[in-house]
């Protein structure tokens, strides 16, 4: 059974975020889905504020992908120089339900892999009743590039944006 906790989303983001550091200068929203940043990501969600609803897994080694009714799927390397991931609202910091952190090996480089569903129910509006879930699962791991496992309309509309222009 899913361990929903609700997290507030205000500018249609929430963080990954290592001590609560946010490094906006170095995020790359290329994916249009999880940012990493320079430490901790950013997760780029369809509304743009209110609550969604985000479950985190802690796991050993990279699990088998979960595609399930997901409709987005996007895994990235995290860095965590301060070791303490949490999941936060950028308005209200960590989530209350976020005690543990999502870095159980301290400072070091983790894989993130996002799972979204119901990002475009309410794109760029506001709704205090969640639509969208998150699955958040990580686990040590050393950097490499973003992975898109499942995409949606929208990730490849920002995909096709950040494309180098053809010579």
């Amino acid at each position: 059974m899913p361990d929903w906790r609700e997290v507030f989303i205000s500018e249609g983001l929430f963080g990954v975020l290592d001590h609560g550091v946010i490094s906006t200068e170095t995020a790359d929203f290329s994916n249009g889905l999880v940012a990493p940043m320079d430490r901790g990501a950013f997760i780029l969600t369809g509304i743009n504020a209110g609550y969604v609803r985000v479950e985190t897994r802690v796991l050993t080694a990279r699990p088998d992908v979960e595609e399930n009714d997901w409709e987005e799927i996007v895994e990235v390397s995290v860095h965590a120089p301060a070791g303490d991931l949490k999941v936060e609202s950028l308005e209200l910091g960590p989530e209350s339900g976020s005690v543990c952190s999502l870095s159980p090996s301290g400072p070091n480089w983790y894989r993130l892999r996002v799972h979204a569903r119901g990002r475009e129910i309410f794109r760029d509006k506001a709704s205090i009743r969640p639509v969208e879930d998150y699955l958040l699962v990580v686990w040590q791991a050393s950097p490499t590039g973003a992975t898109i496992l499942r995409s949606s309309e929208y990730i490849e509309r920002r995909l096709r944006i950040n494309l180098p222009p053809s010579e």
